[in-house]
């Protein structure tokens, strides 16, 4: 399970011009969206995120950020917040060092095991976050980045919302759910999140009907954030992804319109 928004993150973020953004949406051209795996939607779906994340539609400037939020995940970075109190960010730094053993942060792949599941820095300061941003600037490590995103991410999120038959919306609720919420099976992980959705509601796949299963998965998922503090501020659902249910935009289409914890943001 992991979270990582705070005030004074948001705060930090306002006065750096980062909190309200208008972007122009790119031509998909002439084809149809194929889901949340198109390249213009599966992009779409990381300006939604970093939205949240980041008080910010520009994914890509993320892959250096990172620091310590307090919210006992020990150190949060790059595009989707890896964590080193969570295994994500271990996972990312042994792929890097996989493909490329001479880089900055392989120093500290002890430390990342000896923390993980933990909120210390023990091994890690002071120079992991120096070492971070280094390897941010090389491409080896935005790409292991992307891949390692898509691989405990994405991807799964994707393909277990195309087997319960949700379209692009409701494959953007999941990987929304699993990115912040961590693939897990207990309640207040992704897997327990879609168990308690789906005692409320049947998915498409097993005869329900797709607005009605997506509201009971968003009820869900408001229900677990209010288990933990730093999850009480749910307007990542209420005012954005319950926003484009409402308007029955099943596809995800822009224009697209929405608040995150008080930031208004607008997909043209």
């Amino acid at each position: 399970m992991r979270f990582r928004r705070t005030a004074a993150r948001r705060t930090l973020l306002a006065a750096l011009g980062a909190g309200v953004l208008s972007s122009r949406w790119p031509s998909a051209g002439a084809a149809g969206p194929t889901g949340l795996d198109d390249p213009v939607k599966k992009d779409l779906a990381m300006r939604l995120v970093s939205s949240a994340e980041n008080s910010s539609l520009d994914w890509q400037a993320q892959y250096a950020y990172l620091e310590d939020i307090g919210d006992g995940r020990g150190y949060t970075a790059g595009i989707i917040g890896f964590c080193s109190g969570t295994s994500d960010m271990l996972a990312l730094v042994e792929l890097y060092t996989q493909r490329v053993p001479d880089n900055p942060l392989a120093p500290y792949l002890a430390a990342l095991r000896t923390v993980d599941g933990t909120d210390s820095h023990d091994g890690l300061d002071p120079g992991f976050p120096a070492a971070w941003r280094e390897a941010a600037q090389t491409s080896a490590f935005r790409q292991a980045q992307r891949d390692e995103r898509d691989r405990g991410y994405f991807d799964p999120a994707v393909a277990r919302a195309k087997k319960d038959g949700l379209g692009t919306l409701g494959q953007f609720v999941y990987y929304d759910a699993m990115v912040m919420h961590g693939p897990g099976t207990d309640p207040l992980s992704f897997g327990g999140i879609r168990d308690r959705a789906r005692r409320a509601a049947d998915t498409p796949t097993d005869g329900g009907d797709e607005t009605a299963y997506l509201h009971a998965f968003l009820n869900a998922r408001v229900w677990a954030m209010k288990q933990e503090a730093a999850h009480s501020d749910v307007s990542r659902v209420e005012t954005a992804q319950r926003v484009f249910l409402e308007q029955g935009n099943l596809d995800l289409d822009p224009p697209l319109k929405w608040k995150v914890y008080g930031d208004s943001y607008e997909i043209g």
